[in-house]
């Protein structure tokens, strides 16, 4: 396979046989126009219509596509993760199977990333042709992603059309549910030039949403676990050591103003409550013995960090 490719188009789908020979042709009508070197890469997710014997007879009629079939359904982000390592094209772009991505936004994306020298750019829907149960939690998400990725600049961060440079998806690792997170996975892994384009959205022409509103609720557990394994993975106690010593602290501290407050009361004469009646002695233990077990999983977590393979693997940019 030709690996100085203008452009790689990564499209995993689930259930897609009716619209994929109009995607193809309309990719290869923009690609001709634009004299681009170009493949085509279906990631066909486990489907159980018949988008594997369609994309079986595009590939026979158009060179430029690949097909790669799961054996069952393992979901967006294994598509992903698969197509971009059979990607080889300068400029990888993913998007949906369903229409509601228009190719035609392609070639100013690919400029803005060949010309300009952004890592990443990534569609904007600006203008939805979803319900509201739909728009509603995908901008509540999206509010909550900028404010912890501190990406500001995007508006959109599951919009599944988005360029990035090859060394981008070469190095980012999209598992679980991480394909909304690839712009956060990709300024963590050091890619900062990272900027939108308002793009068009397309009413769907075929078939029907294959997206819950489970999606947003993993979504969000997602991103607090990737926050998590990005600015602590390789050092974890730093985060549960401080959370066990402010615990810890807190409830000794508590404890301790229990018991001189009981030895004040009894050196003036006053009757004092014992000090296992007292129910914030077992609030201040509580806290003790929680801080002291945080300070166990930073210690074990240490542990596993140091024996992992990738301990010390670091992302180099240029070496001379």
């Amino acid at each position: 396979m030709n690996s100085n490719l203008d452009i790689s188009i990564v499209i995993p789908l689930f259930n897609e046989e009716e619209s994929l020979k109009e995607l193809t042709d309309w990719i290869s009508k923009v690609m001709q126009e634009n004299n681009f070197s170009y493949e085509i890469i279906y990631v066909d997710d486990g489907s159980t219509d018949n988008s594997w014997k369609v994309i079986e007879e595009l590939q026979h009629q158009n060179t430029h596509l690949r097909g790669i079939k799961f054996r069952r359904n393992y979901g967006k982000s294994a598509g992903l993760n698969i197509g971009f390592a059979a990607a080889n094209g300068n400029v990888v772009f993913t998007m949906d199977a369903d229409l509601q991505d228009s190719p035609d936004e392609l070639p100013e994306m690919y400029r803005m990333i060949v010309n300009e020298g952004w890592d990443l750019v990534s569609g904007w829907k600006k203008k939805r042709y979803d319900p509201i149960t739909k728009t509603l939690p995908t901008k509540l998400f999206n509010a909550a992603t900028r404010r912890m990725s501190g990406i500001k600049n995007l508006h959109d961060f599951n919009c599944g059309l988005k360029a990035y440079r090859k060394e981008v998806i070469k190095t980012v690792e999209v598992y679980g549910e991480m394909h909304r997170y690839i712009p956060v996975l990709a300024k963590w892994a050091g890619f900062t030039k990272i900027t939108e384009k308002v793009v068009a959205h397309q009413e769907r022409k075929y078939g029907v949403t294959k997206f819950g509103l489970e999606r947003f609720i993993n979504g969000f557990l997602d991103l607090l676990s990737i926050t998590f394994i990005s600015k602590f993975g390789k050092r974890p106690m730093h985060l549960f050591g401080s959370l066990g010593t402010l615990m810890f602290g807190v409830g000794f501290l508590s404890a301790a103003y229990i018991g001189i407050a009981k030895i004040v009361y009894l050196s003036k004469g006053i009757k004092a409550i014992l000090v296992t009646d007292n129910p914030y002695f077992y609030i201040s233990l509580t806290a003790m013995i929680l801080g002291s077990l945080l300070f166990v999983a930073g210690f074990l977590g240490e542990l596993i960090s140091r024996t992992s393979s990738v301990r010390n693997q670091y992302n180099i940019e240029k070496e001379i």
